[in-house]
């Protein structure tokens, strides 16, 4: 049983990666499609994060409810409706029922995500939870990496050979076909060790009064924004430095996910050694210069430093995550744990707000406001050094 609720949630994360990355090759694909604004295009991303902010209390009441393989089956194919409401967005040509689709699609990853962080820690032993996580987020950032270079082949080469929006069908389609398996094999298999999710007595006022999640609340909200902004826009703004076609400037987004998944491997090491706080202060001040720098120069070098944010952004998640619940008394890592999912909403503001900002004084600049997020982030690791 182990071995299949491990491998159920290996793919899990795989798929969660693979989908949400996909985002960044779908806005500036749909922005050419429908001709669209920074901002306008900047909706994709402010549809399919809204659903975290929106969906994650209330699917955690759900898994308490139903148990976790059958909330992950629930998920699975929420996602993959999402997948296939693509079909008639793209037959009636409309960019609203795309975004109609990202929502739904994004309700079902919320799902999976709310599921799949707890029932990691109750599949096995409690002392060895910390490196099954290590693990299944590793695959989920091995599907950042590759959604990149699947979306180029097969979405954003399309723009060279129609101007319509049918490019996104097939890839979707068969997106879906593979949720409806994975749904399908789960549901079959017995995983009596995910049946049920203990419930939580506590209050959510009770929890909300904990100011070391409140602060880590923002932090999420800062970094989420921050990451997915950057993505989102990267395309456009490779195209504008070097006139690299979209297809080919996809690829060094595959190196900016890719810079993620190393730097957590890397990080195993330096959360070890150093204080995670002070870890995570050094990887914003690092973002801070990358930016800047690459906002005050030009060509390959303004990319190449752009892209190696990646890197920095690897640990702040996890990092942000565990300082924010630290303080919490014993029962309230649950609503804890939710609360902070709920501030992935951050991915569907910032990026709007970075969209609206590139249409009045150009998307060279506009990453000032990743920079101001990556500000906080830094204040919030020097607050929990003084603190301890």
């Amino acid at each position: 049983m182990y071995k299949k609720a491990l491998t159920s949630l290996i793919i899990l994360f795989f798929m969660m990666g693979f989908i949400t990355c996909l985002n960044d090759i779908l806005v500036p694909y749909l922005k050419a499609v429908f001709d669209l604004s920074y901002s306008q295009a900047a909706l994709v991303q402010f549809c399919f994060f809204a659903a975290y902010g929106l969906t994650s209390i209330p699917f955690s009441k759900l898994i308490e409810k139903v148990g976790y393989q059958t909330g992950m089956v629930i998920g699975f194919s929420l996602a993959a409706l999402g997948c296939l409401l693509f079909y008639p967005a793209v037959a009636l040509h409309a960019y609203p029922l795309f975004l109609g689709a990202l929502f739904v699609l994004a309700s079902g990853i919320v799902l999976l995500q709310v599921a799949a962080n707890p029932c990691v820690s109750v599949i096995g032993p409690k002392e060895t939870a910390s490196s099954r996580l290590t693990m299944a987020q590793a695959f989920n950032s091995l599907g950042t990496f590759i959604a990149p270079f699947f979306g180029a082949y097969f979405i954003l080469s399309a723009l060279a050979h129609s101007s319509h929006a049918e490019g996104v069908v097939y890839p979707y389609l068969f997106i879906a076909g593979v949720l409806v398996a994975i749904a399908l094999v789960l549901s079959r298999l017995n995983l009596a060790g995910m049946d049920s999710a203990e419930k939580d007595e506590s209050l959510w006022r009770e929890v909300l009064a904990d100011r070391g999640l409140m602060l880590g609340m923002v932090g999420i909200f800062c970094y989420v924004g921050a990451e997915v902004a950057i993505g989102s826009f990267l395309v456009n703004y490779i195209k504008e430095l070097t006139q690299m076609p979209e297809a080919e400037a996809a690829s060094l987004i595959a190196l900016y996910w890719g810079g993620a998944m190393l730097g957590r491997f890397i990080g195993i090491f330096t959360l070890k050694a150093f204080a995670p706080a002070k870890v995570l202060s050094v990887h914003a001040i690092l973002a801070i210069i990358l930016i800047i720098y690459s906002m005050n120069a030009t060509g390959m070098l303004a990319v190449v430093s752009m892209v190696l944010v990646g890197l920095c952004n690897s640990i702040m998640f996890p990092t942000i995550f565990t300082l924010g619940i630290k303080s919490l008394k014993s029962g309230q890592e649950k609503k804890g744990s939710g609360l902070l999912a709920t501030a992935i909403l951050g991915g569907a503001m910032v990026p709007l707000l970075t969209g609206l900002l590139a249409d009045r004084i150009g998307l060279h600049h506009a990453f000032v406001l990743p920079v101001l997020c990556y500000g906080y982030i830094a204040w919030l690791g020097v607050n929990h050094l003084k603190a301890r």
